[in-house]
């Protein structure tokens, strides 16, 4: 099956995490870190976030950069939990959101496609089936995606060999073994199951680095 280019983007501490147990995120990297962010954002044609971002942090995922144009907005979302009230939803009438899920259908899934939300049932096997999520994106002119958060939704995509980039913005604070991690359990047996990347660039983003790595394996 053919996919997009993907991009991974991580902002975390320096021990790798995304957030405190409770969820608390708001800011862990700095000014400058997140305007390269909303730059990263511009350079895709789509940006897919988990539903636990989606539900628990709100956000927009617009570049908010005048002049430059917002992506698709994708939520990978089994239950539909996404909410009506949400500020996807609110804005999915001007910047389009596509919703992969378990099942289209029902009074939740009605009322998102009245909010211009597009619904797209995929292969269900204990989680959504990335590849063919991904093909289907490819068909619809996605060629270019942006995956940002959370850490179970980078497992899978790390899970299914679907990362050809990452963006990781670290900012020098350590949150413990109690945070959130940026990626979640990847069930490995063996180093050698592991995904090997090569840094290509590193840069100073105040007092946040940028690195940037490609895959080789």
């Amino acid at each position: 099956m053919a996919r997009p280019q993907i991009t991974l983007k991580l902002a975390t501490s320096l021990d790798g995490k995304i957030a405190l147990s409770n969820g608390m995120s708001e800011w862990i990297t700095g000014e400058k870190s997140r305007a390269a962010g909303r730059r990263l954002r511009a350079r895709h044609d789509a940006i897919a976030v988990g539903a636990n971002t989606a539900v628990i942090d709100n956000p927009q995922l617009t570049t908010r950069i005048d002049g430059e144009p917002d992506p698709i907005r994708i939520i990978f979302d089994t239950h539909l939990r996404l909410s009506p009230e949400s500020e996807l939803a609110k804005t999915a009438h001007k910047t389009p959101v596509w919703v992969f899920c378990k099942n289209d259908e029902g009074e939740k899934a009605q009322a998102l496609k009245e909010l211009s939300i597009r619904l797209f049932p995929v292969p269900y096997a204990g989680q959504l089936d990335i590849v063919a999520a991904l093909d289907f994106m490819f068909r619809q002119g996605v060629s270019t995606l942006l995956v940002e958060g959370g850490g179970t939704l980078a497992a899978s995509f790390v899970k299914a060999r679907a990362i050809d980039r990452i963006d990781w913005f670290r900012a020098p604070l350590i949150l413990g073994g109690d945070g959130r991690d940026c990626i979640g359990e990847l069930g490995l047996k063996d180093l050698t199951q592991s995904r090997n990347f090569t840094r290509v660039n590193i840069t100073e983003l105040g007092d946040d680095l940028h690195e940037e790595y490609e895959t080789i394996s």
